[in-house]
């Protein structure tokens, strides 16, 4: 089937991104000139199979061609898999980075407890986040479990108007959910607020003087000043859908260690502030993020 489905799209003259790295990949694997003496990567923990033999393909071989930086705790894109299998070997030239310049130490070492201690990926690198420490400091994050979603929209709106009372810009605050069905939820609680929302896609618009809300996945590689992560209610997070389609025991645990980075990586947008909210009973991934 994807035999057929590649041949039939090949034939109209289009290709997959996959498809694209593919065919850059081939041409460039055997020459041995490269078009780039040096590249770095970030995000590197969501790239997939056909982008890294891409990048393997267009570096060149000797030292130092290629540099990624990543976080392991952020991968909610791509299932780990082997680097040095592909040719990519980094064993012993790795190293984990401790200070954190962006989020207060308070927000990292609540959202650290989402995650285990030391991480090891698929060729056995360990990445240990004791010892980390950020710069500056702020207020404890606030976690809301409410037993209605009214009280929940109230909570949300009080964040916002404090915030936005003590100076912080609306275009410096983040509603984020875990599904686009839930959006609802945070664009009453902007407008409860008093102020206006700006739904985030792909296109990267300028929120302007509006508050930005949009789902987790949208959050990865912003920043805001303040953050409320709303409706990480009991079947949200981790996500029922998911769960209910794994289809062995190492399969689910894979979506609870993703859905677990998901709301990780929506909880570090956050700068200075951070709301996370839910209805009764709430995600079992609250009581960890509470300590």
């Amino acid at each position: 089937m994807f035999a057929a489905a590649r041949a039939s799209l090949e034939s109209r003259g289009f290709y997959t991104w996959p498809g694209v790295f593919t065919a850059v990949t081939r041409h460039f694997a055997d020459k041995s000139a490269k078009p780039f003496s040096h590249i770095v990567v970030d995000e590197a923990q969501d790239l997939g199979v056909p982008e890294l033999r891409f990048l393997a393909a267009i570096a060149p071989a000797g030292k130092d061609g290629l540099f990624f930086s990543g976080d392991l705790g952020q991968r909610i894109f791509q299932q780990p898999f082997s680097w040095k299998a592909l040719g990519v070997d980094v064993r012993g030239r790795a190293a984990t980075l401790k200070v954190n310049y962006r989020t207060s130490h308070q927000i990292r070492r609540a959202a650290d407890r989402l995650l285990p201690g030391p991480q090891r990926d698929v060729d056995g690198i360990v990445e240990d986040r004791k010892g980390t420490v950020s710069v500056f400091n702020g207020p404890e994050p606030k976690i809301v479990v409410a037993p209605d979603e009214a009280a929940e929209t109230s909570a949300v709106a009080a964040f916002i108007k404090d915030a936005l009372g003590d100076g912080v810009a609306p275009r410096e605050i983040g509603v984020f959910t875990r599904t686009p069905e839930s959006l609802g939820r945070a664009r009453a609680a902007v407008q409860a607020a008093g102020a206006e929302a700006l739904e985030l896609s792909e296109r990267g618009d300028d929120p302007g003087e509006r508050v930005s809300i949009g789902t987790m996945h949208l959050a990865k590689g912003l920043e805001f000043k303040a953050v409320a992560v709303v409706a990480c209610d009991e079947d949200a997070l981790p996500l029922r859908s998911r769960i209910d389609s794994a289809a062995d025991e190492a399969e689910l645990e894979d979506v609870y260690d993703t859905e677990r980075q998901l709301l990780y990586v929506a909880a570090t947008r956050a700068r200075d502030r951070l709301l996370v909210t839910g209805v009764k009973p709430g995600s079992e991934f609250l009581r960890d993020l509470g300590g």
